[in-house]
C-alpha cells in the first residue's frame, strides 16, 4: 500500500509547475494522496494553476480561488473544501510575499511600516489563519498533517532576504504554537526549511545567484536542493512514519544550513 492511500488535503500555493507547492504536490500524489488546490483569484491566475495542476496528470482537480489576505475568503474556501470532502487529512500552506522592492541587500533598514506588516500578515498570519479552519476537519478525521515552507533566512541572515526573513521567523515561531495548541487533535504542525529554489518568489530576491553558487561549493551535498527533495520529506510529514514529529523545523537545504563558513 502506498504511504498516503486513502488520504486526502488541501494545497495552496501553486503557481507554477516550478513552485515547491508543485513538487510537494506531485510526490502527495504519486504516493496515493488526493489532492485539492487553491489559487489566486482572477482568470489569470487560475489557468497558471490549472495548467500546472494538469501537468501532475490531475483530471478535473478541485480548484477554488482564495486571496489569503482575507478572512473571509479564507473561511468560504475551506467551507467549499468541506462541502466536497469528507476528510482532510493534511494541510500544505506554500506561499509568501514581499514588495521586491525592498529585497534588495542594504534596503532592509528603508522598509517601509506597510511593507513590513504585508510581508508577515501573508507570509505567517495566515497559516494560523488557515489552521483555525483545518483544525475541526482534521479532528473529525482522526488527526492531520499541517505543513508550511521557510528558508534559512528567517534564522540567519541571508543579505537581500530582508524582510522575508522576518516573517519567515514568525512562521516558524507560528508553528510551534500551533503545534502545542492542536495536538491534542492528533494534528501535527511542521515547518520545511527548503533550501534555494528558482521560483517566482525567490527571483525577487537580490542576490539570488550568488546564494545557488555558494551552495553548490559549500554545502555538505555539493549541490543546490531539488523540488523533488522537499516533495519527498511532504510525504513523510503527511504519512503516518511521522506520527511522532510535530513543531519541528526540518531542513532539506542539502546540509547547507550547518555550515558556518
Amino acid at each position: 500500500m502506498s504511504l498516503l492511500e486513502g488520504k486526502t488535503g488541501l494545497v495552496v500555493g501553486i503557481a507554477n509547475d516550478r513552485s515547491y507547492a508543485w513538487y510537494i504536490a506531485e510526490s502527495l500524489l504519486k504516493h496515493g494522496a488526493r489532492c485539492a488546490f487553491t489559487h489566486l483569484p482572477g482568470d489569470k491566475n487560475e489557468r497558471r494553476t490549472r495548467n500546472a495542476v494538469a501537468e501532475l496528470g490531475v483530471n478535473e482537480p478541485w480548484l477554488f480561488p482564495m486571496d489569503a489576505s482575507s478572512d473571509e475568503q479564507i473561511a468560504n474556501a475551506f467551507s467549499k473544501y468541506a462541502e466536497s470532502f469528507d476528510h482532510m487529512h493534511f494541510l500544505v500552506h506554500s506561499i509568501a510575499f514581499a514588495d521586491r522592492e525592498w529585497l534588495q541587500p542594504g534596503k532592509f533598514v528603508q522598509t517601509p511600516r506597510q511593507a513590513f506588516l504585508s510581508a508577515i500578515d501573508i507570509s505567517a498570519y495566515t497559516l494560523a489563519a488557515m489552521a483555525k479552519h483545518a483544525q475541526p476537519l482534521m479532528a473529525r478525521s482522526g488527526g492531520g498533517a499541517i505543513m508550511a515552507m521557510s528558508y534559512y533566512g528567517g534564522e540567519k541572515v541571508v543579505p537581500g532576504y530582508n524582510v522575508m526573513g522576518v516573517a519567515k521567523a514568525a512562521l516558524e515561531c507560528t508553528a510551534r504554537y500551533l503545534a502545542w495548541e492542536l495536538g491534542p487533535d492528533k494534528i501535527r504542525v511542521n515547518i520545511i526549511s527548503g533550501g534555494y529554489l528558482r521560483t517566482l518568489a525567490s527571483s525577487a530576491v537580490g542576490g539570488a545567484d550568488k546564494i545557488m553558487e555558494q551552495v553548490t561549493v559549500k554545502a555538505p551535498l555539493r549541490r543546490n536542493v531539488e523540488g523533488s527533495d522537499v516533495g519527498g520529506t511532504a510525504v513523510y510529514l503527511a504519512s503516518d512514519l511521522s506520527a511522532g514529529v510535530s513543531g519541528e523545523t526540518i531542513y532539506v537545504d542539502c546540509g547547507i544550513n550547518t555550515v558556518g563558513v
